[in-house]
């Protein structure tokens, strides 16, 4: 059993690598892109709206009330960032209820996760600036004495690193475990397993999302 999908390589020239990490995530990205089109293209503003509309704006009005839950007041501007970052996490981290993506969701990849981070790193700033402008923000990082400059910083690099190495450390020892508890009760317990590793990525995805808001959060209220 491989311990990332990294190690699976389709194609590679040079230093260029094309591995299972990179196919499952541009093919999931696919998935939600036309996913998306398809549920959006005939939206409706009346009371009858279809099934999938109706399930949209259920996913829709949670997240924003989780958002708002974490302190983002005005979470419509965050919705499609954070949005995008939750459904993304939760369609890779549930892939491992499939066969072919068994024991190796994306996000049991260290790239993966740590793209996530950066993604959440550079939100932070952009957020803040669009809100409050760029010297408001760089204000907050002298706050509430200049002595304080390199320890923001610092722990603006630590919390990046530590939100990559968490999802990336939990997706890879939770498949794992799961592979292993197939392979020696594969007649007992395969369902359940599969549930739990269900419960576990969307877990993990709501974890994730939650921690990039309120690094958000806590920037704006700086």
């Amino acid at each position: 059993m491989r311990i990332t999908p990294d190690d699976e390589i389709f194609f590679q020239y040079g230093f260029v690598k094309i591995n299972l990490t990179i196919v499952t995530t541009w093919a999931i990205m696919a998935i939600l892109v036309l996913g998306s089109y398809l549920i959006t293209r005939r939206l409706s503003t009346g009371r009858k709206i279809s099934r999938w509309q109706n399930i949209l704006e259920i996913i829709v009005i949670n997240i924003k009330e989780q958002l708002q839950e974490a302190g983002l007041h005005r979470a419509e501007r965050y919705l499609s960032f954070l949005g995008t970052l939750f459904v993304f996490l939760v369609f890779s981290n549930v892939l491992t209820v499939f066969p072919a993506f068994l024991y190796e969701p994306p996000t049991s990849s260290l790239s993966t996760t740590a793209a996530l981070a950066i993604s959440v790193f550079f939100a932070v700033p952009f957020f803040n600036i669009m809100e409050y402008g760029f010297f408001t923000y760089l204000k907050s990082y002298i706050k509430p004495i200049f002595i304080m400059l390199p320890f923001h910083i610092i722990s603006e690099f630590s919390r990046t690193l530590a939100l990559a190495v968490r999802l990336f450390g939990n997706m890879m020892s939770g498949t794992m475990i799961l592979g292993i508890l197939l392979t020696i009760t594969p007649l007992f317990f395969p369902d359940v397993m599969i549930a739990f590793g269900l419960l576990t990525g969307t877990v993990q995805a709501y974890i994730f999302t939650v921690l990039a808001t309120v690094f958000i959060g806590a920037a704006a209220h700086e």
